[in-house]
């Protein structure tokens, strides 16, 4: 039985103060990430550097934001939220059906 795929839009926000790692490359991550969780790719799209509407850290008021289409099962994106719960390069993930 093959499980039906549903769309997701997912924001992310990227915390590279201080890596080595480009904006692409993280992205990169991100989409492998994805795949793991037996989703597929539809689009990328970097919405460039905005400021936090509540700061939580004085030395952290803004950070890149890019949102990412995929289609994947309906247990992809508690299992995308839980393998990047430890990336310390997504600060922030919002996933919502689309």
């Amino acid at each position: 039985m093959t499980q039906t795929k549903r769309n997701y839009l997912a924001t992310f926000i990227i915390d590279n103060r201080g890596k080595e790692d480009s904006l692409g490359q993280i992205v990169d991550e991100i989409k492998a990430e994805i795949t793991a969780v037996e989703g597929e790719v539809t689009a990328v799209e970097e919405l460039g550097n905005r400021d936090f509407a509540r700061v939580t850290d004085r030395k952290f008021p803004g950070a890149p934001y890019v949102q990412i289409a995929y289609s994947a099962p309906a247990t992809a994106p508690g299992a995308l939220l839980e393998r990047l719960r430890l990336n310390s390069n997504v600060y922030r993930t919002f996933i919502q059906a689309a």
